[in-house]
C-alpha cells in the first residue's frame, strides 16, 4: 500500500496540491469509496492500465483514470490486470477495483437449454447467448443434453456445443448401463430416439416412466407407436410446427410418421433430458397401451381400446367446454 500511496502522492503534487496534507490526501484517494452507486458487472477491455482506467472511468466505476493508472503502475508487482467480465462492488475504492481485476473470479454467465428442443431451436438459443463468440457449429438432432451451462464472456459457442455433446454422451451411457432387462430397444441410440419421443409427449416428470411404458409395451407387441410429436416433426421438417396436426399429416408417407410406420423413427425428434433417458431405460411396469390428455395437463392411460375411447370422449368433452362461450352473468336479485 505504501508504494501506491507514494505514487498517488506524486500525482497529487503534479496536480498542484503540494503541502503537508498531500500524503494523507493520496492515501485518501487510494482508499476512499468509488463513485459506483450499485454493484454491477462490467466487461473490462484488453489493453494496458491506461486504456482500462479510461473504460472504468467512463463506466462510473472509478472517479479518475489518472489515479487508477498511477495505483495500477505502482502495484504492478501484485499481478497483471485481466480483461473479461467482472462484478464490481458498489462504492469500490481504487484498492478494491484493482483487487477485482487481479484476483476475482470472472462473472459466470448461464445458458439454459430447455428439454425437448429440436436442434434448430437449440442453435437459436446458443446464437442469442450474450457474451459468446464465434458461430454455432452444426448440431445433429438429439446430440446435446438439455441443461444449464456456465460460461464466461468471450467463451466460444463451439466450446458450449462440445460440452453439451459430452454431457449427453455421459448421460446416455449412465442410463443405458442402468437399463432394465429385456427391453425392446437394442442400443443407446434407440434409447435416445425413444426418450426424445417421451420428452415431447409430456412435460410432467412423474409421468415420463408411465408414458415410456406405453411405447415399450407397443414395441413389444409390434404395434405402431402412433406418437403425434413424431408426425409434427415430419410435418415441420425438423422445425417447430405452429399449427394443429391434420388428417393429411397423419396419412403422410414419411419415415418419422409413427402412425404409418412400425417401430422407432430413424432418429431423435428433439433433445431429451436425463429424466426422459431414465424413463425409457427403466420404464414403469404397466399394461397400458394408450394415453390421451386428461384436461389437467396430464394424461389418462388405458389398457384396452375401449377404455381409451372413453378417455378420448371425456377429453373431447373438455375441449368443447373450453371452446364454448362463457355464460352471461346472472341478473342481480331484486332489492339489491
Amino acid at each position: 500500500m505504501g508504494r501506491a500511496i507514494r505514487a498517488l502522492l506524486i500525482l497529487v503534487l503534479l496536480l498542484g496540491l503540494a503541502g503537508g496534507g498531500a500524503f494523507l490526501y493520496a492515501r485518501h484517494i487510494y482508499e476512499q469509496p468509488g463513485p459506483l452507486a450499485e454493484g454491477k458487472p462490467f466487461v473490462v477491455p484488453r489493453g494496458g492500465s491506461e486504456a482500462i482506467g479510461a473504460a472504468l472511468q467512463q463506466a462510473g466505476i472509478v472517479a479518475d483514470a489518472r489515479a487508477f493508472f498511477a495505483a495500477a503502475w505502482v502495484t504492478r508487482g501484485e499481478g497483471p490486470l485481466r480483461a473479461g467480465e467482472f462484478a464490481f462492488p458498489a462504492g469500490g475504492s481504487l484498492k478494491d477495483v484493482l483487487e477485482v481485476l487481479r484476483t476475482a473470479r470472472p462473472v459466470q454467465r448461464r445458458l439454459t437449454v430447455p428439454e425437448g428442443l429440436t436442434a434448430r431451436q437449440i442453435v437459436a438459443v446458443i446464437d442469442r447467448a450474450e457474451g459468446l463468440t464465434g458461430e454455432t457449429p452444426p448440431i445433429d438432432e438429439g446430440d446435446l443434453l438439455p441443461e444449464t451451462y456456465t460460461y464466461q464472456w468471450g467463451d466460444t459457442r463451439a466450446a458450449i456445443v462440445r460440452r453439451a455433446e459430452a454431457a449427453m454422451g455421459e448421460a446416455l451411457r449412465e442410463a443405458w448401463a442402468a437399463r432394465a432387462p429385456d427391453l425392446p430397444i437394442a442400443s443407446p441410440r434407440e434409447a435416445l430416439v425413444l426418450a426424445s419421443i417421451v420428452e415431447r409427449e409430456t412435460g410432467i416428470a412423474a409421468e415420463r416412466p408411465r408414458v415410456a411404458s406405453v411405447f415399450i409395451n407397443r414395441l413389444r407387441r409390434g404395434m405402431p407407436l402412433q406418437s403425434d410429436p413424431t408426425v409434427a416433426y415430419a410435418a415441420a421438417e425438423g422445425a417447430a410446427l405452429d399449427r394443429a396436426l391434420t388428417r393429411a399429416d397423419l396419412d403422410r408417407d414419411h419415415p418419422f410418421n409413427t402412425y404409418r410406420n412400425r417401430g422407432l423413427p430413424p432418429g431423435p425428434i428433439a433433445s431429451p433430458g436425463k429424466e426422459a433417458l431414465r424413463a425409457v431405460t427403466r420404464p414403469e411396469a404397466t399394461e397400458f397401451l394408450y394415453f390421451v390428455a386428461d384436461g389437467t395437463g396430464g394424461h389418462a392411460f388405458a389398457r384396452t381400446l375401449e377404455e381409451h375411447n372413453r378417455n378420448v370422449a371425456r377429453w373431447r368433452e373438455v375441449e368443447r367446454g373450453r371452446a364454448a362461450p362463457a355464460p352471461a352473468p346472472a341478473a342481480p336479485a331484486a332489492g339489491r
